[in-house]
């Protein structure tokens, strides 16, 4: 008895090994590319997949979409300035079988081919427009790696620019720009209120000279709004016809005065 078990229990477990190696199970999002004494069979999956122990070999792919930082890459601008940019690359597999058969590591050539592009758009630009237009430098560089990356079954879903790190004395001096660009909305604010005061007090000139009883209108409603005050002292104007009519006795007084003193003569 012993002797057979001895017998069968290698046997079994090589049994075991070649079916455990043989079974293969995949994710949803997974693929796996299958070659067959170092051809390619196919892509198969997902769920349960068969394979010849030995003879076959799969290799798992990954149709998620995968996130990669492109470090901070030294670049200098189309007017010369020297700028730090870094970027981030959101791409998926969408042929497995490409993606293992024509090239060997496909995220690291995304990746080198990924710096490269984004040192060469932002190159081939001027800072303000980098700075602007960074929506613009982002189709860019996506259009330029889906191209190239077409032909190893990636697709890239989007890149974006994270960070832009310039020089302290180049940030010093668009600070200073920015400052007088204020300064000079506001003035061109204060200049047109200027006017549009200007002109309103024109207009109001103009009626009132049209209107002469506007004024004094004018002159009375602010009497009647000074007197509702109690600690307001008015200090009012005596009309020139006031001090005319306040001439004539005067004038008539002389006159009666010369005539006694003829009338005494005589």
């Amino acid at each position: 008895m012993f002797q057979n078990l001895s017998f069968w229990l290698p046997i079994v477990i090589i049994a075991i090994f070649i079916l455990s190696s043989a079974i293969k199970i995949l994710q949803e999002y997974e693929r796996g590319v299958v070659f067959r004494l170092g051809r390619l069979v196919g892509v198969k999956g997902p769920g349960l997949v068969f394979i010849i122990p030995i003879i076959d070999r799969l290799v798992k792919v990954s149709l998620r979409i995968i996130t990669m930082d492109i470090p901070a890459q030294d670049v200098i601008t189309k007017d010369n300035v020297s700028v730090k940019i870094n970027a981030v690359v959101y791409f998926r597999v969408v042929d497995p079988a490409k993606a293992i058969v024509s090239i060997e590591n496909y995220i690291y050539a995304t990746s080198q081919l990924a710096q490269t592009t984004l040192r060469s758009v932002c190159g081939e630009a001027e800072l303000d427009e980098i700075l602007a237009h960074r929506e613009k430098i982002n189709m860019k560089v996506q259009s330029i790696l889906d191209r190239m990356t077409e032909p190893w079954g990636i697709k890239i879903s989007a890149v974006e620019v994270k960070h832009i790190d310039l020089p302290q004395e180049m940030q010093r001096a668009m600070a200073r720009q920015a400052e007088a660009e204020r300064e000079r909305r506001a003035k061109i604010t204060l200049a047109e209120a200027e006017f549009q005061a200007a002109q309103k007090l024109k207009e109001a000139a103009d009626m009132l000279a049209q209107n002469p009883i506007t004024v004094q209108l004018r002159f009375l409603q602010t009497v009647s709004e000074l007197a509702t005050e109690k600690t307001a002292t008015l200090i009012l104007p005596l009309p020139i016809e006031l001090l005319r009519f306040l001439e004539l006795p005067k004038k008539d007084t002389s006159s009666s005065t010369a005539q006694s003193s003829q009338s005494s003569k005589t």
